[in-house]
């Protein structure tokens, strides 16, 4: 047998002693500073797991998601899921596009064309100091409800005219034998 032969063989007996990055379906999570999940192998085998995530992202799938996991150092004991599917909720993307989607429907969508799309029942944005808009229009479809007050460095019109319009008229009339508006506004 040659010596090439014979290091194949060795080293496929010491691969099938290590366990293999699988295919794996979620059951269930353990919610804690780290994700802690328990998944079904696809050969039938109860295995735990922690979930990795990227820095600043983070999910709890639902039983039922696919995972890849990876036995650290072939060890069953100790494995790492590196990644999550769920295509029972995924967005339908055009290539290039990105989402943030979840089981209720929610869903965060770049698309194509640098539109994002934001579908919620509520969105709730809270800012300590204040949120700033640095665009020429700001649209609604529906009614708009302000808590406090509204100030304008600008004009204020509605379909009929603006305020200032409003206030020249008013300032500029008067009353037969009365003085003109006092205070003017």
């Amino acid at each position: 047998m040659s010596m090439t032969r014979m290091m194949r063989e060795q080293a496929s007996r010491e691969r099938q002693q290590f366990r293999q990055a699988f295919r794996a379906v979620a059951a269930r999570n353990k919610h804690g500073k780290l994700i802690g999940i328990d998944m079904q192998g696809l050969a039938g085998e109860t295995v735990s797991g922690e979930l990795f995530q990227h820095y600043g992202f983070t999910s709890a799938p639902l039983a039922g998601a696919e995972y890849i996991a990876i036995p650290v150092g072939g060890n069953s004991k100790h494995t790492v899921v590196v990644a999550s599917e769920d295509g029972r909720y995924r967005v339908s993307l055009k290539d290039g596009e990105v989402a943030l989607y979840s089981d209720e429907g929610d869903y965060v969508h770049l698309k194509r064309g640098r539109v994002v799309e934001v579908v919620t029942e509520t969105l709730l944005v809270k800012a300590g100091t204040k949120i700033r808009f640095e665009t020429p229009l700001i649209e609604a479809t529906g009614d708009i409800k302000v808590g406090g007050n509204i100030k304008a460095d600008g004009d204020i019109a509605d379909h009929t005219s603006a305020m200032q319009e409003d206030r020249e008229l008013y300032n500029g009339h008067g009353h037969p034998n009365g003085p003109a508006p006092s205070p003017q506004q």
